[in-house]
């Protein structure tokens, strides 16, 4: 299975039980969202992120793999191929499934961006508006057909280059430099908290109820 290959089956096994977090695919553009901005996160690094987000307990082989998938991001978003992907489950899943994973992983790149970069730069703004709006989009039963198959593909490759174009220009920081990880260093644990909050509340898409 392509599921297999692309790496959502990993993915899956090891990050679909995190309550926090919506799906693999959200996570994936989390991650995504953050190497737009700063260099690829360590391990230690991503318990610290992922401590931000409340979560707390992860298996240290899933902080390998976020690692991993880290550095291999932040090379793709470095190149001029253009062949950075999302990760998203194959089409051996429902059109209902893909859809809702593709307005995940959007989810996940405008929130990681923004808890990473804290300001948007001016051209950004219309780039995470693009994202945001497929973050809503709502899958109706009656799209589960050839055009809506077709409507899928559009807006997948419609956002899947807009992490290229967050990146370009940018002079990655340490991500101890981020607004993400600023927000936890030194005392008054708990005003950095509701700081973090702030700032993930900012940035997170309008999502349909």
């Amino acid at each position: 299975m392509q599921d297999d290959i692309s790496g959502w089956s990993e993915w899956d096994r090891n990050f679909n039980a995190i309550e926090e977090i919506s799906s693999p695919s959200e996570l994936h553009g989390l991650l995504t969202g953050i190497v737009c901005v700063s260099q690829a996160p360590t391990r230690d690094e991503w318990e610290q992120i992922l401590s931000t987000l409340e979560v707390v307990e992860i298996d240290p082989q899933a902080l390998e793999i976020l690692s991993d998938e880290s550095e291999d991001i932040a090379h793709s978003l470095s190149e001029d191929e253009l062949d950075y992907l999302p990760l998203l489950p194959d089409d051996s899943h429902s059109l209902a499934e893909r859809v809702q994973a593709l307005a995940d992983w959007c989810t996940g790149v405008v929130l990681g961006f923004g808890l990473a970069a804290g300001h948007l730069r001016a051209e950004e703004q219309e780039l995470i508006e693009h994202l945001q709006d497929v973050a809503a989009v709502e899958f109706d039963e009656s799209d589960n057909d050839e055009e809506g198959e077709e409507s899928y593909q559009e807006l997948y490759e419609f956002v899947r280059l807009i992490p290229v174009s967050l990146s370009m220009g940018r002079t990655k920081v340490a991500v101890s430099e981020t607004p993400l990880l600023r927000l936890y260093v030194g005392n008054g644990e708990a005003k950095q908290k509701s700081d973090a909050a702030s700032v993930v509340e900012m940035f997170t898409p309008n999502r349909p109820s």
